[in-house]
């Protein structure tokens, strides 16, 4: 896809056509022709890198990279330095990695743009996360949450002290999780803190801290510090070591309300990861109040959405899935018939001939109760905690996805996608 502006044309130019456009447009006006698209087409992430004989502007779209644009490579340096110059860096640095932050008004909206750059074998690359703070904090609805799985996650958030843990991937959504649930808890009369790397979005009312490793202020001290700063609700953006798990743990033992982030593969990883990092298991029975895992999954766009019957080669998956959904968590106008038929974006101009437009959440949420809290106490058998929680008819994140893809929200495929062990 070419960028369609005023000055730039839709048609492919010669190569020196696109010689001429480049000397002519300066340099700022290609890097916010850049900004300004990205924006537009909902991407997450810019990515500008140096190829062999071009430079390439790729944007991450609901999950995925795409080319948008590519330069004569001689542009790289002077697009790089505007960057840098717009962003606060120093521009004669190009040996080390640096970290700064872009705020445009974009179409009467305000545009946080989270800039990166690295040093590469010849060139800088650079990558800029792209923050929408017009939009504010999406709720856990938004996000897809719904039925039992918001239930319990409304209990959790309402009680004053343990411990409230996201797990999953990089690129989860698990930090837009955690900024949902503090846009609950920000109340006046409380005091939250936030430990992060970095900041995303800006809570007014919220103490937000950024760690600096540099200069030695990490989870694990900042944590420390946090301690003597008379916190009711504290956020930690990831435990990351064996320090700040111990750490938090402590915090919310001491009747303070920890939310935090992990990387493990589904809820239950959780506790195993956290005892291999030498917690006590007696310690997490008594703090641990609820642990999520989710995974991000494509939307199918609306516009060109179309029925389609399930494909052969899916049909015994798909079905071995659905017969280990417990029966009551199963959604009325969901049935075995349902089988017979899938959804799919056949792709139009909305969606870039994708096929799929926004994303949504599926997860699984482990609440721990007096049952779990007992085999977690005991050290042994948490192959147990498994069935309690399918007996008390929750849903594992392949559930959860393909009661969506019933459902005709995403495609069969993205789920199986997502959820791949």
């Amino acid at each position: 896809m070419k960028i369609a502006e005023n000055k730039f044309e839709t048609e492919e130019p010669s190569e020196d056509k696109m010689e001429k456009i480049i000397k002519a447009a300066p340099i700022s006006k290609m890097v916010s022709v850049i900004l300004k698209h990205a924006v537009e087409s909902r991407a997450s992430d810019v990515h500008i890198e140096p190829t062999t004989g071009e430079t390439r502007v790729r944007y991450r779209v609901d999950g995925l990279l795409q080319t948008s644009l590519s330069l004569p490579k001689y542009v790289h340096p002077a697009i790089i330095s505007r960057i840098k110059v717009m962003a606060n860096l120093k521009i004669d640095e190009t040996r080390v990695p640096q970290d700064g932050r872009i705020r445009l008004n974009i179409n009467n909206k305000d545009i946080d743009f989270r800039v990166s750059t690295l040093p590469l074998y010849s060139q800088e690359k650079v990558v800029m996360r792209i923050l929408d703070t017009s939009k504010g904090v999406s709720t856990w609805e938004d996000l897809g949450y719904e039925g039992k799985n918001l239930e319990l996650m409304y209990e959790n958030i309402l009680k004053p002290h343990g411990m409230f843990l996201v797990t999953g991937p990089t690129g989860s959504g698990k930090s837009t999780t955690l900024y949902a649930a503090l846009n609950l808890l920000n109340k006046e009369e409380v005091n939250i803190i936030t430990l992060e790397d970095p900041v995303e979005y800006y809570l007014t009312g919220v103490n937000q801290s950024q760690v600096r490793p540099e200069v030695k202020f990490t989870f694990a001290s900042g944590l420390r510090s946090i301690l003597r700063q008379d916190p009711d609700i504290i956020m930690v953006g990831e435990i990351r070591d064996a320090e700040t798990a111990e750490l938090a743990i402590h915090a919310s033992l001491t009747g303070h309300f920890v939310l935090s982030t992990l990387h493990t593969n589904d809820a239950f990883g959780a506790i195993p990861r956290l005892i291999d990092m030498k917690i006590e298991p007696f310690l997490l029975a008594s703090t641990l109040n609820v642990i999520i895992a989710q995974r991000l999954v494509r939307t199918i766009c609306s516009e060109c959405k179309e029925s389609m019957p399930m494909p052969k080669t899916l049909i015994a998956q798909v079905k071995e899935i659905f017969d280990s959904i417990p029966k009551i968590s199963l959604p009325k106008d969901i049935s075995e018939e349902n089988l017979a038929t899938i959804y799919h974006g056949k792709g139009c101009a909305h969606c870039d001939n994708t096929g799929y437009k926004g994303r949504t959440a599926i997860e699984e949420v482990l609440s721990i109760n007096e049952e779990i809290k007992n085999i977690i106490y005991s050290g042994s058998g948490l192959g147990k905690v498994k069935e309690i929680f399918i007996k008390q008819g929750m849903l594992t994140l392949k559930q959860d996805g393909i009661i969506k893809a019933l459902e005709g929200r995403t495609t069969v495929e993205e789920i199986l996608t997502a959820t791949k062990e």
